[in-house]
């Protein structure tokens, strides 16, 4: 299982971002967390295969209809404690 920490900018928060990524990351089998940050960005934290964790990020840029993604940042991290994928 791998892990990576996502950092979403731009039009992410009040346009159901962290709601679509649940739905998203578990429809990948992910586990991990979308939370809003003070900044206005959306950090994403999601565990499991290396191509399902590809997918997310590809998903990442595009979000839901009502959002406006400007950037994507991908960095590595451990394995998060949960066996599910929750927003906060």
């Amino acid at each position: 299982m791998q892990a990576a920490r996502f950092v979403v900018s731009g039009v992410v928060q009040g346009v159901w971002y962290r709601a679509s990524t649940r739905e998203r990351a578990v429809a990948l089998g992910l586990v991990g967390h979308a939370r809003n940050q003070a900044d206005g960005s959306v950090e994403v934290v999601a565990a499991g295969s290396a191509a399902a964790l590809g997918a997310l990020e590809a998903w990442l840029w595009q979000g839901p209809p009502a959002a406006t993604v400007e950037a994507v940042t991908r960095t590595p991290c451990a394995v998060p404690p949960t066996e599910d994928f929750v927003t906060g």
